[in-house]
């Protein structure tokens, strides 16, 4: 079982930036992938950013050249830095693990971008 706790999420007004962390309960090395989704309010949860172990990432169209995943290895942490955030940013964003087990979820952190 895996658990991971997110954070960083709170308000921030458009043009700005936060830097989300996700925190496993287990070591990085035995996550294949990590990601983030995104889910608005009345909308379905929707693809953002993932992040393998050999640092391969990838992004949904709408955060390119905007968004920026990481994994330190050392605190078992994944990043999501967001610059130049827009109010269509906004939404409960959840972090993913995968191992060769199963996959996991957060709990979800809260960005809110006010125009």
């Amino acid at each position: 079982q895996v658990q991971l706790v997110e954070s960083g999420g709170g308000l921030v007004q458009a043009g700005g930036s936060l830097r989300l962390s996700c925190e496993a309960s287990t070591s990085s090395f035995s996550i294949n992938v990590m990601g983030w989704y995104r889910q608005a309010l009345g909308k379905q949860r929707e693809f953002i950013a993932s992040i393998t172990s050999g640092g391969t990432t990838n992004y949904a169209d709408s955060v390119k050249g905007r968004f920026t995943a990481s994994r330190d290895f050392n605190k078992n942490t994944m990043y999501l830095q967001m610059n130049n955030l827009k109010p269509e940013d906004t939404g409960v964003y959840y972090c993913q693990a995968f191992t060769i087990r199963s996959a996991y979820w957060g709990q979800g952190t809260q960005v809110t971008v006010s125009s």
